[in-house]
């Protein structure tokens, strides 16, 4: 184990030459402290904590303000019990074929139609409600705010924010405020509570992707951390931290079915992602990343690792913001025509009233706040 610590913080591979893990110790004289990697422990207690006060918020606070708007657990229709049925979805498939639903049909006595409708009725009932939906994007939405508003309030007073070059003078010993320490611990906690929260949510289609999407944020922030990067750190950070606010403010209109207030926000956060994922990154953090710091104190192995991982994320970055532009249009085109589109939530038994019912709604009173909410379901989800 001693040899295995010993490979894993090789300080050849962590600093820039000339550097020792004994140079960063805590200074008794002037009480200067670096970061360490043994601070990231404190961050799972944190994380707990998080979740804990997630809990109460959802509870409190977030769902008597669902409630007040109309929002309420009752999910989708439940299908009539029926075994065959029952053990076909979990054991075999939850969509069955046209071969799979002839034979059903046979065994059952039941026409496919309605078997269709028994099997998509069972799907929805594994969909987390919208009551469950928007407690959760609310204290999402509420810790995005907080730590942006935070992460703006730390930065403004730092002379890294104005001047980029100040995250490499003097590099790394550059000493670990209270106000560092503070922001970059409680992202990490942040991130880790919502990969605790995962295992305990109710499981979407997405599990997967955003657990690998947690995963790299964790070891990124960490990773910027134990080699005390924590000035960069911070503007990406509260960079990335820009747009998140808006995306669930974007959400909890939706579930609230306020229509227009849903468009506006997502366009704005659609605005607000593109502009600091294409321009003000690559501008600002990966040009002082790659060059600044290569002039200032020149490359060494953790630093190509690290502006490595930057560059996979601004590719990731072109991605998204393609697939948000994407999503905006389709929705600017639906806002247009006033296209009842289905949402990712199929529908229940009044599907087959859709035509009567529907057409309807498109033309009541209170546009605002009911017409197009069907067709804005599908971006959300997306």
């Amino acid at each position: 184990m001693a040899a295995l610590s010993a490979w894993f913080w090789n300080e050849r591979f962590w600093l820039p030459q000339n550097v020792t893990w004994a140079d960063l110790a805590t200074d008794s004289e002037s009480e200067e402290q670096y970061p360490r990697a043994g601070h990231i422990l404190s961050v799972f207690p944190i994380a707990l904590g998080i979740f804990a006060v997630r809990l109460l918020f959802e509870r409190f606070i977030a769902k008597p303000c669902a409630l007040r708007l109309g929002i309420h657990k009752s999910g989708p229709r439940r299908p009539q019990p029926n075994a065959i049925l029952e053990k076909v979805f979990v054991s075999i498939t939850k969509c069955p074929d046209g071969k799979r639903l002839e034979g059903l049909s046979k065994q059952l006595d039941w026409d496919t139609q309605k078997i269709q409708r028994w099997f998509r009725h069972r799907r929805n009932q594994d969909k987390p409600s919208t009551l469950t939906k928007f407690c959760e994007s609310m204290w999402r939405f509420t810790f995005y705010l907080y730590i942006f508003s935070y992460g703006i309030r730390f930065l403004w007073s730092t002379p890294w924010f104005w001047d980029t070059r100040q995250c490499w003078y003097n590099y790394p010993y550059q000493p670990l405020t209270s106000g560092l320490y503070y922001y970059y611990i409680m992202q990490l906690a942040f991130y880790w509570s919502l990969m605790f929260s995962q295992f305990t949510d109710i499981k979407r289609k997405d599990f997967l992707i955003m657990f690998v999407h947690h995963l790299a944020t964790i070891s990124l922030i960490s990773f910027s951390y134990v080699n005390n990067m924590v000035r960069v750190g911070t503007l990406v950070m509260c960079l990335h931290d820009a747009s998140d606010f808006s995306l669930e403010a974007a959400k909890l209109t939706n579930y609230a079915k306020y229509q227009r207030l849903c468009d506006s926000f997502f366009l704005f956060f659609a605005l607000v992602f593109v502009t600091t994922r294409l321009v003000i990154y690559p501008l600002w953090i990966l040009n002082t990343t790659m060059f600044e710091s290569w002039e200032l104190i020149g490359p060494y192995p953790s630093w190509w690792l690290f502006n490595g991982l930057l560059l996979i994320l601004q590719v990731l970055h072109i991605i998204w913001s393609y697939l948000i532009i994407r999503i905006a249009y389709k929705a600017l085109l639906r806002g247009k025509v006033l296209k009842d589109d289905r949402s990712d939530v199929e529908s229940s038994s009044e599907e087959e009233d859709s035509t009567l019912n529907g057409t309807k709604g498109v033309h009541n009173n209170g546009a605002n706040r009911v017409n197009g909410h069907a067709s804005s379901s599908r971006w959300t989800e997306e």
